[in-house]
């Protein structure tokens, strides 16, 4: 008798989530209209066929890419080139999300529609949702051959609430890790710090109100072969998961900024589009939760060229085992052909950037919807 009464004594502490770790299992802390508002945002962000434009480089970054083809690093020219990047005509059609960087929160439209508008404004009377890149500090971990950490969870929710006020709806954080089995990296230490800082900042983005999205990203560099980059790549998503799940993040409120699975740049093995299209897959069957809406990949030094093959090679072999949505949050592979154009010019040519701009916007979205033509062996990696 005594046994039968331990045992109803444990069933009904485990409905009252009043015990253990259990205490915040899946965003029970959360509650119901603040799960609702993380679920509409993944929603608007992973319509179909439509994606992120990354825009969240820091002054430094894009100054330095405006120096490089000789323009003048000043806050008018960053500004003017992000307007350039929300108000193109018919973005909207392309764009589901942007990611921004503090800076660019606090700066001013002054188009003729939008005059005098904060950015984030704009960005949600066009129907793109805003977002931005919290600012992080990036750590060597000691002993552990130059593998990092970014560092920024303390006053990260004060910083998050400043922003969620200036207009923004989820945020960004990316944990870097290059794949060198000489020295063993990724080590069990470097993936475990890396990935509990990931479900730290998605627990604390949900209590603010942002939909959190987490980017494990994997770099190309090295010569390790694609199956190798598989078995790594898996391990790294199924810590950082079961650390969001023990965490007790939402995982329906949250979503995925991933590395496309590839070989390393200097990899000696030939692998075409369809073998690196199925390696991704194979990933996310294994580890990523069907509750999360979507997988939004990063190009990660990829030209538009590859990192489109690769993306609608991976829509077009999707089955019903395969229920995300499969797009893109490009930085580099959509900008830098656009910085080419300023070249020998004086100012911005933003016509001709926008005009660009947009024709790279169609291709990634017809990639993100399985209906991109590659041209010869885009996509494919040919061994070094």
């Amino acid at each position: 008798m005594r046994a039968r009464i331990n045992r109803i004594n444990i069933v009904t502490a485990a409905k009252t989530q009043t015990f253990g770790p259990c205490s915040t299992h899946g965003g029970d802390h959360l509650t119901k209209e603040r799960k609702e508002e993380l679920v509409k945002i993944c929603e608007q962000i992973a319509r179909e066929g439509k994606g992120i434009t990354a825009c969240d480089e820091g002054p430094g970054t894009i100054g330095t890419r405006l120096e490089n083809v000789g323009m003048v690093n000043t806050e008018e020219n960053r500004r003017a080139y992000r307007q350039m990047l929300f108000e193109a005509p018919n973005a909207e059609k392309y764009l589901s999300g942007a990611i921004l960087d503090p800076e660019t929160l606090y700066q001013k439209s002054t188009s003729k529609k939008y005059n005098g508008k904060l950015f984030p404004e704009v960005l949600s009377d066009i129907g793109i949702v805003p977002g931005v890149k919290p600012h992080l500090k990036v750590y060597a971990l000691p002993g552990q051959s130059g593998a990092t950490v970014m560092q920024g969870l303390d006053s990260l929710a004060m910083r998050l609430q400043e922003y969620k006020d200036a207009g923004c709806k989820f945020a960004k954080w990316r944990s870097p890790m290059d794949i060198d089995i000489v020295n063993g990296q990724p080590s069990d230490l470097t993936i475990e710090t890396n990935m509990l800082d990931l479900a730290r900042y998605a627990l604390i983005c949900q209590d603010v109100g942002l939909v959190p999205i987490v980017e494990p990203d994997v770099s190309l560099k090295g010569d390790h072969d694609l199956e190798t980059a598989v078995r790594i790549n898996v391990k790294i998503q199924s810590v950082l998961f079961k650390a969001m799940l023990d965490h007790g993040v939402y995982m329906e409120g949250a979503l995925l900024k991933s590395n496309m699975v590839n070989p390393g740049k200097k990899c000696k093995t030939s692998y075409t589009v369809d073998e690196i299209a199925e390696a991704n897959l194979e990933v996310f069957r294994r580890c990523f939760p069907t509750a999360m809406r979507s997988a939004n990949y990063l190009s990660g030094g990829q030209s538009l060229e590859d990192a489109s093959a690769r993306l609608d090679a991976i829509n077009k072999r999707k089955t019903s085992r395969d229920p995300w949505n499969l797009s893109f949050s490009w930085s580099a592979a959509i900008q830098m052909p656009l910085f080419d154009l300023c070249k020998g010019k004086t100012e911005l040519p933003l016509q001709e950037m926008e005009k660009l701009y947009l024709k790279e916007l169609e291709i990634a979205s017809k990639s993100a919807l399985g209906k991109h033509k590659r041209n010869g062996t885009e996509g494919d990696h040919v061994g070094k």
